[in-house]
């Protein structure tokens, strides 16, 4: 039997979610990886951009930040960070925004700046970088967290980056063009949102059960009709992350 870490698991079915010849906004880390994966395998004309100003990718190596210079040989341009967000994002030239946080609440939104009271925070985080506008603009969006019940109340401490705000009527009401957070991927599953905007969970990674995801949230989780399982992740996408993406482990702690 295979046996995987919790980051592969993640980045594996994060990979999934991709379709060829989409166009993504890659951060570095998991959603990194999770993109060069599909890029290996399901989805070999993805176009990543980096917000750095780098169009087209194709990293030869892990890159360490957003502004490695191994993404630029290679890519099929370069740009200003202006021209990024400006000329793509806002423009709705961006299929995918992979996203991340310290908090996201039933309602998909993302806290990235404190913890407590803004005031007097009991931590203070980097804040939003591009997030806040990736979550806006992006024509659809995908999460990237471990599910622990500190990272998922039920109301972010602060709003970084706009999920469905109070609901799915409220973010069309704000003339917010992306779709949204579509599915926030953990390490137990994966949640959905449902017509309401309120993310309810949809699929279960194999040998979780229901009630260790409802333990692991801050709200009354909800549960769609029609519970999935997902596949685990095969030999050769555990071969492509663990030897050609991150060999050091410097992302990964992959399973033996």
């Amino acid at each position: 039997m295979t046996t995987y870490s919790s980051s592969e698991l993640m980045t594996v079915n994060a990979s999934r979610l991709l379709r060829n010849g989409d166009v993504v906004f890659v951060g570095v880390g998991l959603p990194n990886l999770a993109c060069n994966l599909a890029r290996h395998s399901q989805a070999p004309d993805l176009v990543m951009i980096y917000e750095a100003g780098v169009i087209g990718a194709k990293p030869s190596r892990l890159p360490l930040s957003i502004g490695d210079p191994t993404l630029v040989s290679g890519a099929l341009a370069v740009c200003s960070m202006y021209d990024i967000f400006a000329l793509y994002l806002q423009r709705g030239n961006i299929d995918v925004g992979f996203l991340g946080g310290a908090q996201i609440d039933r309602y998909g939104n993302i806290n990235a700046t404190v913890i407590g009271d803004y005031q007097h925070p009991k931590v203070r985080l980097p804040g939003s970088g591009g997030s806040m506008e990736i979550a806006a603009w992006a024509n659809r969006c995908y999460i990237m967290t471990s599910h622990q019940k500190r990272r998922f109340p039920e109301k972010v401490d602060f709003r970084t980056s706009a999920g469905y705000l109070g609901g799915r009527a409220e973010r069309d009401a704000a003339k917010l063009r992306g779709a949204g957070p579509l599915a926030v991927v953990t390490d137990l599953g994966i949640l959905e949102p449902a017509q309401s905007g309120e993310l309810i969970l949809t699929a279960l990674h194999p040998g979780v059960a229901v009630d260790e995801v409802r333990a692991n949230t801050g709200w009354d989780l909800q549960v769609a009709s029609q519970i999935m399982v997902t596949d685990p992740p095969t030999r050769e996408e555990l071969r492509i992350l663990r030897e050609d993406l991150d060999p050091s482990g410097i992302y990964l702690k992959g399973g033996e």
